[in-house]
C-alpha cells in the first residue's frame, strides 16, 4: 500500500520556509545537484532527496517511485508483488509429499493438515466455495446498494451523492465491528510490550477491562474507556518520552480503529441512512422502509453469511500467522510472506477489482487459480446506454500440476459470452478440443458462447491489459501526494 502520510523524504537540515524561491533553475548547469528539469523527474546524482535516486543510480530492475499520485504507486508495487499462485503451488508442493518437515513447530503442522483436507472438493464443493468467496468479498450487494449504486451514478446533486458516501462509510464500519474491536485488543497488547515496563505494568490493566466490556457488548463503556483513559495514557506516554519507535505507529493505527469503531455504531448508521432517507430521490425508491427493516436486511445479507462461513481464509490466515513466526521452515515462511502481501495489495482499497482464489485438489492433482473480476468493465448506464447491460470480465489466471500455467478472459453481456484462453505449449496442440468443450460448457449452462479462442501463451497477461481502465483512472481512487 502507498504510504499515504510519506510520499517523499524528508531532507535532512533543511527547513522548506527559508528555501529561497527566486533560485533561477538552471537543468543543464553540471554543478548544480538534482535540478529541477520538467522533461524528468531528477537526475541520479547520489543526492537522497529522493527515494528513487539510489536506485536509478545503481542501475537496478526496481523502477522508480512515484510521487504525483499514490494510486499510480500502488498500481507499480502490485505489478511488482510476487506471484501469489506460484507462492501457493510452492507451499503444497512441500505438504504434499509430507506435513511434517525439517524446521516446522508444533501445531504447524495440524493446521497445514486441516488447510489441505479443505482443497479436496468435488463439482459441488467447488461451486459453494465460489459463491461464498464471492459474497465475502463484496460487501456492497443486495438490493439496497443498487438502488444506491443507481442514484449515486444518475444524480448531480453534491449534496444527495455525499449522504450515499457517508451511509457507506458508516455500513462500513459497522459490518466491520469485530475486525476492529480485534484490531484494537492486538495493537494494544503489542503497546504493552513495546513501551517501558512502568507504563506497560499501568496500561495492562485498562486493555483488560477493554476486553471484558468488549465480550458483554458494552460498546459506549468501552469507547469511554478508550477515549477517556487510554488515548489521554498514551498521549501523555508520548509527550513525557518523546518515543518515536515502533510504539508511535501503534498508537497512531490505534487511534484509526478508535476513530471507525465510535463510527460504526447502530446509532451512527441510522442516523445517517435517515439523512439519506430525507432526499426525495432516495425516499421514493426506499418506500416506507423501517429502521427494523433496514437493520435486518443489513445483518442478514449475503456478506454477513458468507463472512461467518469462509473457514478456508480463516484457517489460511491462522497457518501464515504460525509460518512466519517461525513455526515453519524457511521456504515455507518466504511462500506464506509472498502470499499475504499480495493479498494486501491487491485488496487494496484502490482497487476497484473483485479478487479472489480458488486453490483446490481435484481428482488428485493440484490446481490454483485467481480470480479477478471488474462488474462494470463497460457502464452502459453512466455512458447513457441505460438500454443495454454492463459488460462483465473476468480474468482467470490458472496453475495446473504437470500441464502449466493457463490464462482466461471472460467476457460477458447477460447470455452472451466471449472467451480467449492462453495455453503452455504442452498442451496447445489440443486448442480446437478446448475451444470445442468451453463453447459446449456454455451452452449446457445457458449461455451463448459468441467467440471462443484458444491460443498459446507468450507470456502471462498483466491486470493492465485485460483492465485498462484501472490504470486510466477511471474508476479508481486517485491521492494525490
Amino acid at each position: 500500500m502507498p504510504d499515504l502520510l510519506g510520499v517523499t523524504n524528508p531532507v535532512p537540515g533543511l527547513d522548506s520556509q527559508n528555501v529561497n524561491r527566486n533560485i533561477p533553475v538552471s537543468p543543464n548547469n553540471t554543478q548544480i545537484q538534482n535540478a529541477p528539469d520538467p522533461s524528468r523527474v531528477s537526475r541520479p546524482d547520489n543526492r537522497s532527496e529522493r527515494q528513487d535516486s539510489g536506485e536509478q543510480a545503481g542501475g537496478g530492475a526496481e523502477r522508480a517511485l512515484r510521487y504525483d499520485s499514490n494510486y499510480q504507486s500502488f498500481l507499480q508495487r502490485m505489478s511488482d508483488n510476487p506471484d501469489m499462485m506460484r507462492s501457493m503451488m510452492e507451499i503444497f508442493r512441500i505438504l504434499q509429499g509430507t506435513v511434517v518437515n525439517s524446521g516446522m513447530g508444533e501445531g504447524i503442522a495440524g493446521d497445514m493438515s486441516a488447510l489441505m483436507q479443505m482443497l479436496e472438493m468435488d463439482e459441488k464443493g467447488l461451486t459453494s466455495f465460489f459463491k461464498d468467496q464471492l459474497e465475502a468479498e463484496n460487501r456492497f450487494s443486495g438490493p439496497l446498494f443498487n438502488l444506491l449504486r443507481e442514484a449515486f451514478g444518475g444524480s448531480s446533486s453534491e449534496v444527495l451523492r455525499g449522504s450515499i458516501l457517508q451511509f457507506l462509510k458508516r455500513y462500513n464500519d459497522y459490518t466491520s465491528r469485530q475486525h476492529i474491536q480485534g484490531n484494537l485488543l492486538r495493537n494494544l497488547t503489542q503497546l504493552t510490550r513495546s513501551i517501558p515496563a512502568s507504563y506497560g505494568n499501568r496500561l495492562l490493566p485498562m486493555v483488560s477491562d477493554l476486553e471484558a466490556m468488549l465480550m458483554r457488548g458494552d460498546r459506549q463503556g468501552a469507547l469511554k474507556m478508550l477515549q477517556g483513559k487510554i488515548l489521554p495514557f498514551l498521549s501523555n506516554y508520548t509527550s513525557r518520552t518523546n518515543d518515536m519507535g515502533l510504539s508511535r505507529m501503534l498508537i497512531s493505527m490505534l487511534a484509526l480503529d478508535v476513530a471507525r469503531f465510535e463510527n460504526g455504531s447502530k446509532e451512527g448508521l441510522l442516523q445517517s441512512f435517515h439523512q439519506l432517507s430525507a432526499h426525495s430521490a432516495i425516499r421514493e425508491r426506499l418506500g416506507n422502509l423501517s429502521d427494523e427493516a433496514l437493520m435486518k436486511l443489513i445483518d442478514s445479507g449475503g456478506f454477513a453469511k458468507a463472512a461467518e462461513k469462509d473457514a478456508f481464509a480463516e484457517q489460511l490466515a491462522r497457518t501464515a500467522q504460525r509460518a512466519i513466526r517461525g513455526g515453519a521452515g524457511t521456504e515455507a515462511q518466504e511462500s506464506f510472506r509472498n502470499i499475504l502481501s499480495a493479498f494486501l495489495v491487491n485488496e487494496s482499497v484502490f482497487m476497484p477489482l473483485n479478487h479472489m482464489i480458488l486453490p483446490l485438489l481435484w481428482n488428485g492433482r493440484m490446481a490454483f487459480s485467481e480470480v479477478w473480476v471488474d462488474p462494470d468493465a463497460e457502464e452502459n448506464l453512466k455512458q447513457g446506454r441505460g438500454e443495454r447491460d454492463n459488460v462483465i470480465r473476468f480474468l482467470f489466471k490458472i496453475d495446473i500440476q504437470e500441464l502449466g500455467f493457463f490464462d482466461m478472459v471472460l467476457t460477458c453481456q447477460r447470455e452472451n459470452v466471449d472467451v480467449q484462453l492462453f495455453c503452455p505449449d504442452s498442451v496447445s496442440p489440443f486448442s480446437e478440443l478446448m475451444g470445442g468443450d468451453l463453447a459446449q460448457i456454455l451452452t449446457d449452462n445457458g449461455l451463448q458462447a459468441n467467440n471462443v479462442q484458444v491460443q498459446p501463451m507468450q507470456a502471462p497477461l498483466p491486470i493492465s491489459s485485460v483492465f485498462p481502465q484501472i490504470f486510466r483512472g477511471g474508476s479508481g481512487v486517485d491521492v494525490k501526494a
